[in-house]
């Protein structure tokens, strides 16, 4: 193990030592761009440090390479010929192109910011017992109907979906259940305690009044 590792440095440093010498091979007329993080990029009349800046180049300036060799690339852009560093300039292709921001994902912390609005705006609505409206609520009734209103309706249903029913008819929510997928749900039923049913099921499904994302 010791013996790879020694030799994997040694391959490492030999390529390290190597590099700098190595010419790029730059096919004539390649477009190349600036890539100075601030200021300008000097152009000079020949490739050496000592060399007379003939002119200045600003980021993500475009620059024709004719030729690269030993740190230093041939350029030429607006008239002008001279060379540039090499580690200042990248092809075209690399250039960071502007794209429009993705719109972001619906943030769950809204649902939670619209669920909290909603609770509020029903302060002074008095207790009852089993109330899920407006009318009287209980404490589950209360967090049903708030995140009911805060999340986003949807028909084609996703694991952590909440799925809506009334029990005693009308549209009245009564019951609320978690989406799992596969067709399935977990709730807690007044006779069998938490468990996992169908969506489909002969029982639920007639009482379902929609869905929601949050």
């Amino acid at each position: 193990m010791f013996k790879r590792i020694l030799a994997s440095m040694l391959l490492f440093a030999l390529v390290a030592t190597v590099a700098p010498s190595i010419d790029k091979a730059s096919a004539s007329g390649t477009t190349y761009y600036v890539k100075v993080n601030s200021g300008s990029l000097n152009m000079r009349n020949k490739p050496a440090t000592s060399g007379k800046v003939v002119a200045k180049l600003p980021k993500n300036q475009l620059v024709t390479v004719s030729s690269q060799s030993k740190g230093w690339a041939k350029v030429s852009t607006k008239g002008k010929t001279g060379y540039v560093s090499s580690q200042y300039i990248a092809p075209k292709a690399a250039a960071v192109k502007k794209t429009s921001a993705p719109k972001p994902a619906a943030n769950t912390a809204d649902y939670k910011s619209k669920a909290i609005s909603v609770a509020k705006s029903n302060l002074r609505v008095k207790y009852k017992w089993g109330g899920t409206t407006t009318s009287g609520f209980d404490c589950s009734g209360l967090v049903t109907y708030s995140f009911g209103k805060a999340g986003t309706k949807v028909t084609s249903y996703q694991p952590g979906d909440l799925l809506f029913y009334a029990t005693s008819g009308g549209k009245k929510v009564t019951h609320v259940a978690i989406y799992i997928g596969n067709g399935q749900m977990i709730h807690s039923a007044t006779s069998k305690g938490v468990s996992i049913v169908s969506i489909n099921n002969s029982y639920w499904k007639p009482k379902f009044i929609g869905a929601k994302r949050i």
